[in-house]
């Protein structure tokens, strides 16, 4: 592999994290602003061109209203403004297919990659494919049964989404980085930011609980909830087991207690980074994740408080999915100095 052909694979893994990024982003905000899926049939490649004559408006309306989503409240203005959030959603999947499949065929084709990046970008074209297909599933439930809750499969698609989008920033950061100078204690907080970002995974898995169930409408108080530390709720559903899941007092209460172990182990990791002889490179990447968590945290709850305004929803995830790919690159970064 050349050079030159470094470059441009790293560009591509780095436009397919970009593309992740921006549909999780309009995912959310359709989520969020519960305008439902306008768009009730998949187009394909036809997406990209948007209605534009009254008749197309109303041809589109008209396959609208029939279906389950409708409701007489939808009036042909309202239903214009939630189509163009699911639209701008649908086309950025489109590319998005399109930036992985078309240069993945020229890299093919062309002898791009070497052996390494050849797997690596395998893997991701098998994720991708599963995220389609769960993100496919995810649309026909919503389209046949708008109102059932689908935590799990929600909870799947921002896995894999999170998974898409962090390996195609390590893959990129493999494919670009130079080592640096060594330094005592990075190999401890490498250890600190695995754990972290185990943790950070299980965050957001939590935060799709979160959004599935409308559990941030419910004890908007912080930081107990209401009067209680153990709100009564908390282990109410039987089996016990699904109280994890499905019950939105649980999932929020969770939520609630992996922010603050996370915001901790920021705390921790950042004391460590001066207590440790590392160098001042090291500290700046400590101290970008404890600011970004620090962030986050009150985003969430202000969120929460709030109940769940849809800008501050929307920052909240996108938030998320920064502190995500800074802990990704610092893990790397901390692979190459140890």
């Amino acid at each position: 592999m050349t050079s030159a052909d470094g470059k441009k694979i790293a560009f591509w893994y780095r436009s397919i994290a970009l593309l992740i990024f921006l549909l999780l982003i309009t995912s959310g905000l359709i989520r969020l602003a519960e305008t439902g899926l306008a768009i009730t049939e998949w187009r394909e490649f036809t997406a990209l061109l948007p209605p534009v004559t009254d008749a197309q408006w109303l041809d589109i309306y008209h396959k609208f209203s029939n279906s389950a989503l409708f409701n007489e409240a939808i009036d042909l203005q309202t239903f214009k403004s939630s189509f163009i959030v699911a639209y701008i959603h649908q086309s950025l999947s489109i590319i998005a297919a399109l930036t992985v499949l078309l240069p993945f065929i020229y890299f093919i084709a062309s002898k791009s990659f070497d052996k390494a990046n050849l797997f690596k970008a395998s893997l991701l074209i098998v994720l991708i494919a599963v995220y389609i297909t769960v993100m496919w599933q995810m649309n026909q439930v919503e389209l046949l049964q708008p109102h059932r809750i689908i935590s799990y499969q929600h909870a799947a698609y921002l896995v894999f989404a999170v998974m898409i989008f962090g390996l195609s920033i390590w893959f990129s950061l493999d494919v670009k980085s130079k080592p640096f100078q060594n330094a005592r204690g990075a190999k401890e907080l490498k250890v600190w930011l695995s754990l972290f970002l185990v943790v950070l995974t299980l965050q957001i898995m939590y935060g799709a609980f979160v959004a599935s169930l409308h559990a941030g409408h419910i004890y908007n108080t912080f930081p107990k909830m209401y009067q209680f530390w153990f709100p009564p709720e908390l282990w109410l559903m039987q089996p016990f087991t699904i109280n994890f899941f499905e019950n939105m007092v649980t999932v929020q209460w969770i939520h609630r207690l992996l922010a603050t172990l996370l915001a901790l182990m920021a705390i921790g990791m950042w004391i460590r980074s001066y207590q440790t002889d590392t160098t001042f490179y090291t500290k700046k990447w400590i101290l970008a994740v404890f600011a970004l968590i620090l962030a986050q945290y009150m985003i969430g709850v202000f969120t929460l408080v709030y109940h769940v305004p849809v800008w501050l929803g929307v920052l909240h995830q996108a938030m998320a999915m920064v502190l995500f790919g800074v802990v990704i690159a610092a893990i790397h970064r901390f692979k190459i100095v140890g």
